[in-house]
């Protein structure tokens, strides 16, 4: 009782919301009401960094009991809050693969695109003739190491890539019909998800995808002024007219999963709201998440330090209609905040960004294994083949240098574990090194996850049967 104790001021966040004290708690993405003298305790330490639990009885005694006190401290002692004077974090264990089994496969079925999007991050996309096209025996190979490296995962997720990947559809078929039966004879079932641009959605493609359940991510930026600027043909023309009439037909006629957009913010496009509501309202998808450009400091298409508190204005204007729906028990589909959300209800702990490399690998036309479809044709090194396997050793090297924070802001930044450093491929395009922290808006990200903490604590004291509704995302790769 005796022994001084310090606040980890870096294991928590306080928030108002309405008259609720909220305590966000940054190991476990945990989220607690506090009452009165939970945070009159942490006032105590945080006007004085080391006090004794007599010291904090004493300072209280006029308005709390010893006994609720004691409780009270040794609460926030075992969530970390609180902690002897001198003790050290716990160290961080490294990487463990047979924590985290492979459960998605990226195929990257040919490098080849109808398009030619002036922002495309792909380095190998070339016009769909000329492109590096994935041929059976790779996709098949693909397939059974997925197989073979999701432990005891009972559903997998095959995902075709491009380029645009409906223009390799006869090698897309032939794998589904593959995976549908080598799936089941391992006890396993695999399901299949794309991200297409839309053109080559004739009738006959609509019906064999729903036939077959496809998650659908259509690529398409908004209304006709903004995808024209950047999303267009191999001969310069806007791409609108023909994405957003195929769209329509995919979404009138598409039965077996909802269909999500996914929009992307580059330099000069920040009207978050007016692309929201084009494409949720005007062209139906069930979905709209938003990839703003924030890789390299001299990309013509990232969006300027002022246009990305711009685009971060927008996601609160849209998540404050998001939070008066959900209050009125109403979907809205902004998957950026949905996700959010469901994240704080789940108590996702991220230590990595996303699951490439740990959950997710792609595969590229020659058999090489990277961390994502995005490191597909660049020039960063693979970790393994299908012929050899995964590289575990490498693998395992390069997230657990990445689960490592020490020394780097992340480690006591209260969003670590929602955020976890930013994506791989926008490090590399950044750094020319994945594993380089993303630090240059964070100050964005923290107001954006405050916002999201909010919204979620609004939701959960005044609609929380919201969650037992609309608490899912579509399964889908975007």
């Amino acid at each position: 009782m005796n022994a001084p104790l310090k606040i980890r001021l870096e294991n928590l966040h306080t928030l108002k919301v309405a008259e609720q004290d909220l305590l966000f708690h940054v190991p476990t993405c945990g989220l607690f009401e506090m009452d009165d003298l939970t945070r009159r305790v942490l006032e105590e330490f945080e006007s004085c960094p080391s006090l004794t639990e007599e010291q904090v009885t004493g300072n209280l005694r006029e308005n709390f009991a010893a006994g609720p006190v004691h409780d009270a401290v040794m609460e926030l002692r075992s969530l970390e809050v609180l902690a002897p004077e001198g003790e050290t974090a716990p160290v961080q264990l490294g990487f463990q693969r047979d924590k985290s089994p492979i459960t998605a496969i990226v195929l990257n079925v040919n490098s080849g695109c109808n398009l030619s999007c002036t922002y495309c991050y792909k380095e190998d996309v070339t016009a769909p003739a000329n492109g590096r096209r994935m041929d059976f025996e790779t996709a098949r190979g693909a397939v059974d190491l997925l197989l073979r490296e999701s432990g005891s995962a009972t559903r997998l997720n095959v995902v075709f890539f491009g380029g645009e990947p409906l223009s390799n559809l006869p090698l897309i078929r032939a794998v589904v019909d593959y995976a549908e039966q080598a799936g089941p004879s391992c006890g396993k079932e695999v399901d299949f998800s794309l991200t297409t641009n839309a053109t080559l959605l004739s009738d006959t493609v609509i019906a064999y995808l729903d036939a077959k359940g496809f998650g659908i991510t259509i690529s398409i930026d908004g209304p006709r002024e903004i995808h024209d600027r950047n999303r267009i043909t191999r001969g310069g023309q806007g791409s609108y007219a023909v994405v957003a009439e195929r769209s329509r037909r995919l979404l009138e006629r598409y039965r077996s999963r909802p269909v999500g957009a996914r929009v992307t913010l580059t330099h000069g496009v920040t009207d978050v709201r007016g692309i929201w509501d084009h494409l949720y309202n005007d062209l139906g998808f069930y979905e709209v998440g938003f990839a703003p450009v924030t890789s390299g400091t001299d990309d013509a298409f990232a969006l300027t330090g002022v246009e990305l508190r711009e685009v971060f204005a927008g996601f609160k204007s849209l998540g404050a209609h998001f939070l008066n729906e959900a209050l009125a028990g109403r979907r809205c589909g902004f998957s950026n905040l949905q996700r959010l959300i469901n994240d704080l209800h789940e108590g996702t702990r991220k230590l990595l960004p996303c699951g490439a490399g740990a959950g997710m690998l792609a595969v590229d036309q020659n058999g090489g294994i990277n961390l994502c479809h995005r490191f597909s044709g660049s020039d960063l090194p693979r970790f393994g083949d299908i012929a050899q396997g995964i590289d575990h050793p490498r693998l395992n090297q390069f997230l657990g240098e990445r689960m490592d924070r020490a020394g780097l802001p992340c480690a006591e930044c209260r969003i670590r574990n929602l955020c976890s450093g930013g994506c791989y491929h926008e490090s590399y395009s950044r750094f020319d090194d994945p594993g380089h922290p993303v630090t240059h808006y964070c100050d964005l990200l923290c107001e954006w996850i405050d916002f999201g903490i909010e919204v979620y604590a609004r939701i959960r004291s005044h609609n929380p049967d919201y969650f037992n509704h609309h608490d899912h995302l579509r399964r889908s790769a975007t």
